[in-house]
């Protein structure tokens, strides 16, 4: 087919005298009315052909870095698969579970003394965690946990008064260390991330994103000093308790309560995580010192791997009364408590399922909302598991039954980290507001210790 001109169509139709003389071709160039009119014409075709240009790039930059938001307006036309197993994994490829709780830098030390050398994480590990599984599990980011344990699970007497030297603080920054090395040395599949920019990154760049959470503040050595260089280090929560109670706080577990919550510099502590920007964590606390802390913070919180008292009994778990100071508004505190797979937690002996996992969700979105559940499996850091999630590789089984309980797309996103990455956010704000109104960092100190000169009055 022969393509006209419009210069030539127009003039056929209407004759050389009716045509434009803008779409008529000058004979030749000359400094005239005529002759600038035809020169105009060239820079208006020019001109169009660039919009064109940047028409096309805006397009083809709107494709390459919105491909996941061109994704949902196709889902919402077509629609997500019916299978789905199938629908849960076309979710979490936009939406990838970050896990707020991996034992795996516990494994390493326990099983290879900490050396990075005697293993190969894309090989097949013997708990729940490598790099094969992670990929397999659509996992886009989990914090690391840093643990050391109380010290009478070990042997060791720290003291009614936790002044004993038990090494806590030096098996911490191991394991703050043998997080980062691991990190480095396959740099390929994972990202450090210190901040909520810094995990969007690592995702949008296919790795998976890195954090590093302390469990349990026995593991600072009764020092709010240790807090910020631990943060200086990467850390960017710390657990207030484990199963001990520490002198901040009181442990969940079996001793009789030892502060009534919070300790005096246990309010400290919470001061200075908002200011620097630490997360709170609440999992293993006292019920008294949950309450307290969600009250006294100024930032979100997080129980980084606990589930819902109302449907399994275990004081690791969350009862309802504290679940509805969960929220957004008046009297509420925002936060996201994600859930524990350990099957202890989860259900009776024998009983612990993925859907029993789902169960502790649903209660959780119940009663604090769908923005206020997240996930944090202890995979590494559990002796078993629920049938249907026995690794990371698993998630999507678990996405693929709360679809089958008419979750929609946007809740499934919440749970899997956007919930999670909003409470991050929320506690770098309150930092950086904290430090603009040039809030100092906090000088209080454990008032048992003998080591240090009374505070002096200027």
């Amino acid at each position: 087919m022969k393509l006209f001109s419009i210069g030539k169509l127009k003039r056929k139709m209407l004759g050389p005298e009716e045509a434009s003389p803008l779409l008529a071709k000058p004979e030749k160039f000359e400094h005239s009315e005529d002759n600038s009119r035809g020169l105009s014409s060239r820079w208006l075709t020019w001109g169009g052909v660039l919009r064109f240009v940047i028409y096309w790039l805006v397009v083809v930059f709107v494709i390459q870095h919105f491909t996941g938001w061109a994704s949902k307006v196709v889902d919402a036309v077509v629609g997500l698969p019916k299978d789905p197993r199938k629908a849960a994994k076309r979710i979490l490829a936009k939406a990838p579970v970050i896990d707020g709780h991996i034992d795996l830098p516990i494994l390493v030390r326990g099983l290879y003394a900490n050396n990075a050398s005697a293993f190969d994480l894309n090989g097949e590990l013997p708990q729940h965690v490598d790099i094969p599984r992670l990929k397999q599990g659509q996992v886009g980011g989990f914090f690391w946990s840093a643990y050391a344990a109380c010290p009478d699970w070990i042997g060791h007497d720290d003291g009614p008064d936790f002044l004993n030297s038990t090494w806590r603080v030096r098996d911490t920054l191991e394991q703050i260390d043998i997080s980062k090395i691991l990190i480095e040395k396959y740099s390929d599949t994972f990202q450090l991330a210190l901040t909520t920019h810094d995990i969007y990154h690592a995702i949008r760049h296919g790795k998976i994103a890195s954090m590093i959470g302390i469990e349990g503040a026995h593991q600072l050595g009764n020092s709010i000093a240790v807090l910020r260089q631990i943060f200086t280090l990467g850390a960017r929560y710390v657990t207030l308790t484990h199963t001990c109670h520490n002198a901040f706080a009181d442990s969940c577990g079996t001793l009789p309560s030892k502060w009534g919550g919070l300790s005096p510099l246990g309010y400290s502590l919470i001061n200075e995580m908002n200011r620097i920007g630490m997360l709170v964590d609440l999992s293993h606390t006292s019920d008294d010192t949950a309450r307290q802390a969600l009250k006294h913070s100024k930032a979100p919180v997080i129980w980084s791997h606990s589930s819902a008292r109302a449907v399994h009994t275990h004081e690791r778990n969350v009862p309802d009364d504290i679940l509805s100071m969960v929220g957004i508004g008046e009297n509420k505190t925002d936060a996201v408590v994600m859930v524990n797979f350990a099957p202890d937690f989860v259900a009776d002996p024998g009983e612990a399922t993925v859907q029993a996992v789902a169960d502790h969700i649903e209660h959780i979105a119940k009663v604090a909302g769908k923005k206020h559940v997240g996930l944090g499996s202890d995979f590494d850091g559990i002796p078993s598991t629920p049938t249907g999630l026995e690794d990371v590789s698993k998630y999507p089984e678990l996405i693929a039954e709360l679809l089958v309980r008419n979750w929609t797309r946007s809740d499934i996103e919440g749970l899997t980290n956007k919930n999670l990455l909003r409470v991050m956010k929320g506690a770098e704000n309150v930092a950086h507001k904290l430090q603009k109104q040039g809030v100092e960092p906090a000088y209080e100190y454990y008032d048992k210790r003998t080591d240090l000169g009374r505070r002096q009055e200027l």
